[in-house]
């Protein structure tokens, strides 16, 4: 009897199939001796659309909500239903007898596999393969230690409530918004919440109020130190006048060393990756974007294997691989990475439980790299600069601490107070993988983003300076004393990187679905990019302020989110789960339906829909920009931008855009000012009374010289030639 591996992916299908073995190639699976492999193609299987449980959905009505199936129904997709036949097929043949799940070893990858089982109704002993890296070896062990199928069956069951949840409260809450104002507007219980939290900022920042506010520093000759009123104090001061009287105070006199101390300080290495962390760190570094991280990485995993499982949301190691941190710093003993591994590979290596521990292991470990060979110039530049940061990190974890002497000084004149600080280098650590300003250098991802985005003052900013050799009560001479005006800052707008953390905080979605949710955000139009801020727009604006209030919060998503976690380690209730869910949906639907208030589309153009004369409303889409009527019902849409002719400009040689003028279609070269007529029932020729119209046409909107109209006459001589 042969085992039937069921991968999520071809490419991955392939890979274990060369492991195993496989040779026999076929369209829809590879066979061996022992082993036949096929493959999903994502989902096979989803969640039954509501017209498939009755036709009257196929029309939105509002009166129609709630939609709560007593049981939920799963269909197959018709965009892969040829793949879906094949993997059929073969669990029922007689010469199957185990099934293998070999999908991605996670929630949404269990729930890949156990749905296809469902609807080919495999009854036959399945085994689980749960690898952390797609490496010929990780692959080899894996099959050596398959599970048995029903450890997982927790993990599954999470993954269906999971999934029935996003189903339920998504579709009726955003059918019921969408059918109440006749537009089109999302809800979800990630999705929402993500939203307000925007909002939130961006209220935060319409009502701050900017105020002026002075410092005061003193030059020293040799270092710089800052005024304070006292200790703990950010030297910030409300008046002009009084950092005037501040400055007055300290002017030519001497400064007497009140306080001095130094200490000998250590910054402990950053810890591991988990993709959340590594996400942010990219966007931060790199100004990727959360879903161009995933991407990358998931290649690295999949194509180049150089990488360990990059759906984790653990940052430590589990004490299993140990054994295998030597052969992983071989395998990336290469390029510039060569010096810092080799050096860490003379001696013994320093594993703690700083980033070692299987307490803090879920399903799997942070991501490192993997025990593949690397060549580095077979990666693209993008993969490359984010396998840059991944193994600098996991350098770093067996590299000795950052260590320096901290020295400050209190100085006092009279009754005012100087303060500075100073730093000397005693031993560089894991900070030298960093040293250069290159990929990877400056903050190492443990802040809390969302300090950066409070207002922060210069007020108690120190800078870096070595101070000179003092003594107490010694009397330094104040070259200069000066102050500056500045101003609070309101808080900074979320980048996708604070919006990751935000996430993370508050238990919103998890970290294989945060990228996609904001991509969901920003494809419905609700919020937008500028540079690499996040902000809400007209549409987002309004949608929070209708949507139920109770879906706004994060509360209750993270408390979701928590229970889904126990149901995983066989600790919750789905059934009890998915009716809190129901009584949910079907309450925010009522909430919906007695609302008051009104939306009122925030894009609306002067150009009106042909078939019903209402506003267009101008959208943003993958193809550039649409004209859509705000009628869902008539459903009009045309493109927003002009199409090309294949007409070029005699002056520029430019594409000219096509119009439709009262005097019929017309060629147009906006830089060039150049219009021709294009080819109407009278074979092109155009009269002098609609020559004349077209030129009273735009003359309102465009200056037309005399060299226009000289085109004009040129270009209609040259139609006449032709005939």
């Amino acid at each position: 009897m042969k085992s039937l591996v069921l991968a999520e992916k071809p490419s991955v299908a392939k890979e274990i199939a060369r492991v195993l073995g496989c040779t026999n190639k076929n369209k829809s699976y590879i066979e061996g001796p022992k082993y036949v492999v096929t493959w999903a193609l994502g989902h096979l299987v989803t969640l039954a659309e509501p017209e498939e449980y009755d036709p009257k959905y196929r029309t939105w009505n509002l009166e129609d909500l709630p939609l709560l199936p007593p049981k939920m129904n799963l269909k197959v997709m018709k965009e892969t239903s040829h793949q879906f036949k094949a993997v059929a097929q073969l669990c029922k043949r007689s010469d199957i007898g185990e099934l293998i799940i070999a999908t991605d070893a996670g929630r949404e990858g269990e729930l890949v596999a156990r749905w296809i089982m469902e609807l080919v109704h495999w009854r036959k002993p399945f085994k689980r393969l749960w690898i952390s890296s797609q490496t010929d070896k990780a692959i080899k062990d894996g099959f050596s230690k398959l599970k048995p199928g029903a450890e997982y069956n927790h993990l599954y069951a999470s993954a269906v409530c999971r999934a029935e949840a996003d189903w339920l409260i998504g579709l009726n809450v955003t059918r019921a918004l969408t059918t109440k104002y006749n537009a089109q507007l999302a809800a979800g219980r990630v999705q929402t919440p993500t939203l307000a939290a925007l909002m939130d900022r961006e209220k935060e920042i319409e009502q701050f109020q900017s105020q002026p506010f002075w410092t005061v520093s003193a030059d020293m000759g040799t270092f710089q130190a800052v005024w304070r009123e006292q200790d703990g104090h950010d030297g910030r001061v409300w008046g002009r006048d009084e950092a005037g009287a501040v400055v007055a105070r300290l002017q030519g006199k001497g400064a007497k060393v009140d306080k001095l101390r130094t200490v000998e300080k250590s910054e402990l290495h950053p810890g591991a990756y988990d993709l959340t962390e590594l996400q942010r760190d990219a966007n931060k570094r790199l100004g990727f974007s959360a879903k161009q991280t995933s991407g990358v990485l998931q290649k690295l995993y999949e194509q180049h294997k150089i990488v360990t499982y990059p759906r984790t949301d653990s940052r430590f190691l589990s004490s299993d691989i140990v054994p295998t941190f030597k052969s992983r710093l071989e395998s990336v003993a290469v390029g510039p990475y060569a010096p810092f591994a080799r050096k860490l590979l003379r001696g013994p290596l320093t594993v703690t439980k700083r980033f070692v521990d299987d307490s803090k292991v879920s399903d799997h470990h942070a991501i490192i790299p993997t025990e593949q060979y690397v060549n580095l110039s077979a990666l693209s530049s993008e993969e490359r600069k984010l396998y840059d940061l991944i193994v600098r990190r996991f350098l770093a974890l067996f590299s000795p601490a950052y260590r320096y002497d901290e020295t400050s000084v209190t100085l006092a004149v009279g009754s005012d107070k100087l303060y500075a600080k100073g730093r000397v280098q005693k031993e560089s650590g894991w900070k030298e993988l960093y040293s250069g300003g290159g990929i990877g250098s400056g903050g190492f991802g443990d802040d809390d983003d969302e300090d950066d985005d409070k207002a922060r003052s210069e007020a108690d900013r120190q800078p870096e300076q070595l101070l000179p050799a003092m003594s107490m009560g010694q009397t330094l001479p104040i070259k200069q004393a000066r102050f500056k005006e500045l101003r609070t800052l309101p808080p900074a707008r979320y980048t996708e990187a604070s919006l990751l953390g935000r996430m993370e905080k508050h238990s919103l979605g998890t970290p294989a679905t945060r990228a996609d949710i904001i991509e969901k955000l920003l494809g419905t139009d609700t919020i937008e990019r500028r540079g690499n801020q996040l902000s809400p727009t007209g549409k987002g604006r309004q949608l929070i302020e209708i949507v139920v209030e109770e879906l706004r919060r994060p509360e209750l998503t993270a408390q979701w989110e928590r229970e889904l976690e126990r149901i995983a380690l066989g600790k919750g209730n789905p059934a009890k789960f998915m009716a809190g869910i129901r009584e949910q949906a079907s309450k925010w639907v009522a909430e919906v339906k007695n609302e008051t208030k009104e939306y009122k589309p925030h894009n609306l153009t002067h150009s009106r829909c042909p078939e019903c004369s209402k506003h267009l409303m101008e959208v943003k889409g993958k193809r550039g920009k649409s004209l859509v009527c705000p009628d869902r019902e008539c459903g009009y849409r045309r493109s927003a931008e002009p199409a090309l002719s294949n007409k070029r400009c005699p002056q520029c040689r430019k594409k000219m855009e096509i119009h439709d003028g009262k005097a019929g279609k017309y060629a147009q070269c906006r830089p060039c000012n150049v219009i021709e007529m294009l080819g109407d029932k009278q074979g092109g020729r155009i009269n002098k009374h609609q020559e004349k119209k077209l030129i009273n046409q735009f003359s309102d909107n465009v200056s037309l010289s005399s060299s226009l109209a000289d085109a004009l006459k040129a270009a209609m001589s040259k139609q006449e030639d032709d005939k």
